[in-house]
């Protein structure tokens, strides 16, 4: 049982540490509003996760079959929505940093809600169809996770959401930080450029053939 936990702790550290769109997106969150709000997103990627993960645990090696014919299309709709995010969050912040005004969107409106950022980026995590498959690669290559027994398929969950959950916080906790230091009209300027550049720049990336 304690071996499925482990194995869960290492697979959410393995699919949450590398940097991509998601943890970009949930660093400028924080630093262009608030640590509730990056926090909220943080919470919403450790979801989708762990979600896949159950998916995962439970569904064995039928699921790379149903995967693999929509991983393309679903990479392109990932690929859209933050290109979209960038382009919306660099408008935002061009238009507010002419106008003089904090660039920060009034609270309600956009992601500037802890809500809405749950909602927009359990949505946009969910359409990475590589997380389901690498975390049924994994169940499938270790017993402890791939047998039937529920207590250790909830374990081996337990463990990926724990990871996720406290990586995607720890990039939340460093975008507040990062937008205190900045905290200037300038600085929420140029780190939301810097945010925006390279959401898109992953994005299409992810466009690519790899």
């Amino acid at each position: 049982m304690s071996g499925a936990f482990l194995a869960g702790l290492v697979a959410g550290y393995g699919v949450a540490i590398p940097v991509g769109a998601i943890a970009i997106l949930i660093l400028g969150l924080s630093a262009r509003t608030s640590f509730r709000v990056g926090a909220a997103a943080a919470l919403a990627v450790a979801t989708a996760d762990g979600l896949y993960a159950a998916v995962a645990a439970l569904g064995g090696a039928g699921l790379a079959g149903i995967i693999g014919p929509v991983a393309g299309p679903l990479r392109v709709v990932s690929a859209v929505v933050l290109l979209g995010l960038a382009g919306h969050g660099l408008w935002r912040t061009w238009s507010a940093h002419r106008s003089r005004q904090t660039p920060a969107a009034p609270v309600g409106r956009g992601l500037s809600t802890p809500g809405r950022a749950y909602a927009a980026l359990l949505g946009l995590t969910l359409l990475n169809p590589a997380t389901v498959l690498y975390f049924t690669a994994l169940v499938l290559g270790r017993r402890d996770t791939a047998d039937a027994d529920p207590g250790a398929a909830a374990l081996f969950v337990a463990g990926v959401f724990l990871a996720s959950a406290s990586w995607q916080l720890v990039i939340a906790g460093g975008g507040t930080v990062v937008g205190r230091a900045l905290s200037s009209p300038r600085g929420r300027l140029v780190t939301s450029l810097v945010s925006s550049a390279l959401i898109a720049a992953l994005a299409v990336a992810a466009l690519l053939p790899g």
